[in-house]
């Protein structure tokens, strides 16, 4: 039996479920209220979509020189203080009747400024708190909580703003979020050598350099930005292709999308077993032959219209990403010096860049030759993602790296 995980740790990953949970449920509630009660149509909800991950193009990279020259946690407390704010301000203009949708849009986009610093030095922290033989269990406690709030937060702020408004949910979100902070101002972190005073510009190129020259992680991170890509090129046509192909009722629509979180409740469910039962680099590869096969299952609807095939594709696209996410990042922790961390960590998320690039390609094929177009595009992206990493020494590895400094 495993030894328990240090108090530390728990702490972080407890705070880690806080903020999860009061980013989703916020993202969640904020075009309901833009919606239903300043009446917005969907021009100006994909707006509120766009403040909410601009910050990770914008930020990224500074908030990993910050993790770099400061202490993570309490980078992480400032960053979830700011979500806090943010959270708190809506029902405070909404009581006054002063929140308008561009308000909502800016105090999404202030949140989301939180969200990216936090999720930066967070796995940046955890090396410093469990020894490296504990980082696969870790990294999964914090994906755990990443999947709860995925699956729970979007019905909980449905079901809160329907019930009473706004208020209900913004303000659960708000503390939650402050619970977190509360947490992080308990946990101890060891102390780091003080960063030297270098121009910024050079300390970025060198968290580049690092990963674009590293056997390891330079293909992780390609695939990583063709996965991303593919997968919302697909997300982009899915509702009007369910219901006008495969026949879906809202609610049918809702079910299918809702696998996706059963995928990846199961996923870390199974994270430990397969984690002991293969070789280090096949349990990477996992997730890009698992999206192969999920968009396989979904271009087979194209020609066998069937909401269960559609449902499969996204509970097998559930599953798989998960043990990619746990599995890399204990890679990244363990190959990437201490120093290097929270710029390293920077990359990574900046690879959520390509989210909005692959719905503009979407939305281009789809507008130009139809969904099922899209379908067979995020086909070929999913096959080329695969082959990114099937042919790097990444699957080659036995076993988990020995860690760095």
């Amino acid at each position: 039996m495993s030894p328990p995980l240090p108090t530390s740790f728990n702490r972080l990953a407890w705070s880690n479920l806080g903020a999860q949970s009061a980013e989703q449920i916020g993202l969640a509630a904020a075009p309901m209220v833009a919606v239903l009660a300043l009446g917005v149509g969907a021009g100006e909800t994909g707006l509120l979509q766009t403040a909410a991950t601009l910050p990770f193009l914008l930020f990224a990279i500074p908030a990993g020189l910050l993790a770099d020259r400061m202490p993570r946690r309490r980078l992480m407390a400032w960053a979830e203080s700011l979500r806090v704010a943010s959270l708190v301000a809506v029902p405070v203009l909404a009581a006054f009747g002063l929140l308008t949708w561009p308000l909502l849009a800016l105090l999404g986009f202030i949140g989301a400024c939180g969200t990216v610093a936090y999720s930066v030095a967070a796995p940046a922290l955890v090396p410093d708190l469990v020894p490296p033989n504990a980082l696969g269990r870790a990294n999964g406690r914090i994906e755990l909580a990443r999947t709860v709030a995925y699956v729970g937060g979007p019905a909980l702020a449905g079901a809160l703003v329907g019930w009473a408004g706004a208020t209900p949910a913004f303000a659960l979100a708000a503390a939650l979020s402050a619970w977190a902070v509360f947490l992080l101002a308990g946990l101890r972190e060891p102390a780091r050598a003080p960063a030297p005073k270098r121009h910024p510009w050079r300390e970025v190129t060198e968290g580049a350099a690092f990963v674009l020259r590293h056997a390891l992680l330079m293909p992780i991170l390609v695939t990583q930005i063709i996965f991303n890509t593919a997968y919302f090129v697909l997300l982009a046509v899915y509702v009007p292709y369910a219901v006008n192909h495969l026949g879906l009722s809202a609610t049918g629509v809702g079910f299918t999308l809702g696998v996706y979180g059963a995928g990846m409740v199961v996923g870390v469910a199974l994270a430990r077993r397969i984690t002991a039962a293969v070789p280090f680099g096949v349990l990477i590869a996992i997730g890009p032959v698992f999206g192969v096969a999920s968009s396989v299952a979904m271009a087979a609807t194209i020609w066998i219209p069937s909401g269960a095939l559609a449902a499969l594709s996204f509970f097998l696209i559930g599953v798989g990403p998960i043990l990619w996410t746990i599995s890399t990042t204990t890679l990244r922790q363990t190959v990437t010096p201490p120093e290097l961390l929270g710029r390293v960590s920077a990359i990574n998320i900046l690879a959520y860049g390509a989210r909005p690039a692959g719905a503009g390609i979407g939305a281009l094929v789809g507008g130009t030759w139809g969904a099922e177009a899209c379908l067979l595009v995020a086909l070929a992206g999913f096959f080329l993602q695969a082959a990114v990493i099937l042919a790097s020494p990444v699957v080659h590895l036995t076993r988990q790296p020995e860690m760095v400094g």
